[in-house]
């Protein structure tokens, strides 16, 4: 694997960029809207609490009961990082999801997409796709430079989905930290603003109605869309 870098480039008319401040996200089938522990925490742990794997991976979770999945949302949207936002798909109207920007580092332009879980019922379809590519654009609309994506290594499906979205591979750091009282090897990927315009004219071509069949189902996948603008790929998938 070889990635090319032009961080010894000056950069010129460089600034700061603003931190994440939209309060909403909207796209043809899914709004994002940020995280408010009245207004979504119920809807959440309804959509969340009939499957327990989908919290294998994250250092919090699951739930008991909604009360315990509310005390946990106002807690995690006290600070300014991470940015929660909820998903609400169109379809249903009810929120089925959460996604992250984390570790927001606007000296270097640098964000994360993370703290993802997406129930069920918003797996596998075009709001979810839609969700991130909505938090992606917004990174780059804004100025980011660089969009990361981080997993456990031993999260196939999150490493599966990082390069489905045409995020780049860049290694796995070894013991990086302990969750639930296992150890987490790290995988890195990222997309950088040199690569967005493609990587939305991907995205544009995959979510276009025209793409699905008369069954929702897809005709040309996003991974092959994606493919070309990858400048590295997984090797463990």
């Amino acid at each position: 694997m070889t990635l090319t870098s032009n961080d010894n480039d000056q950069l010129v008319n460089w600034s700061p960029r603003g931190r994440p401040d939209a309060e909403s996200l909207e796209g043809q089938y899914v709004s994002l809207e940020q995280l408010v522990p009245d207004l979504h925490a119920a809807d959440l742990h309804r959509a969340n609490s009939a499957n327990d794997a989908i919290w294998d991976y994250l250092p919090y979770g699951p739930f008991a009961s909604s009360a315990s999945y509310h005390r946990w949302v106002k807690d995690i949207t006290q600070t300014n990082d991470p940015v929660f936002y909820a998903i609400r798909p169109k379809s249903t109207g009810h929120c089925s999801g959460v996604a992250s920007y984390l570790r927001i580092a606007p000296d270097a332009g640098s964000i994360e997409v993370g703290h993802i879980n997406f129930s069920a019922e918003l797996q596998r379809t075009p709001a979810a796709t839609e969700a991130i590519f909505l938090m992606m654009q917004w990174a780059f609309d804004a100025g980011y430079r660089r969009f990361e994506w981080k997993c456990d290594a031993s999260n196939v499906g999150s490493r599966r989905a990082a390069q489905r979205f045409g995020f780049s591979y860049e290694g796995v750091f070894r013991q990086a930290t302990v969750v639930k009282g296992r150890n987490r090897d790290t995988a890195w990927f990222a997309c950088i603003d040199k690569e967005w315009p493609a990587l939305k004219e991907a995205f544009g071509a995959w979510l276009a109605p025209s793409n699905f069949d008369a069954n929702g189902q897809q005709i040309e996948t996003l991974g092959a869309l994606t493919r070309l603008v990858r400048v590295a790929s997984d090797p463990a998938l």
